[in-house]
């Protein structure tokens, strides 16, 4: 089998997790974060829907991290963000940081917005 290193060009991939962080373009942020391919910023968790409404037009497909464990968002929050136009995809957080990646990878127009794990 042959392997290839993914370029992700100027694109900020998630590269590693841990209690109330994530790794993302080499740096440590504190959770909740907003991460987009050319920016990283906190984020207010599900009472911030200003901060993912901002995407509206911009990505594709929103992904929502829950933390460890894959959980409902709260209804409004997702009906918001739906009739905004936006494509939302809740996840737990690992599998949305893998996912992010892997479309990000692809130079699709993807964000994460992720609660912490542990």
């Amino acid at each position: 089998m042959r392997l290839s290193e993914i370029d992700f060009g100027a694109a900020q991939p998630v590269e590693g997790y841990g209690p109330g962080f994530f790794r993302v373009g080499g740096q440590a942020h504190e959770a909740p974060l907003l991460v987009l391919p050319d920016q990283v910023r906190s984020w207010g968790g599900y009472d911030d829907a200003d901060a993912l409404l901002e995407l509206a037009g911009q990505v594709d497909v929103l992904f929502i991290g829950t933390g460890e464990q894959i959980a409902h968002i709260p209804a409004a929050l997702r009906s918001t963000l739906e009739e905004a136009g936006l494509g939302v995809e809740i996840m737990d957080s690992p599998a949305a940081c893998r996912t992010y990646n892997v479309l990000l990878s692809e130079q699709r127009r993807v964000a994460l917005a992720v609660l912490p794990v542990g």
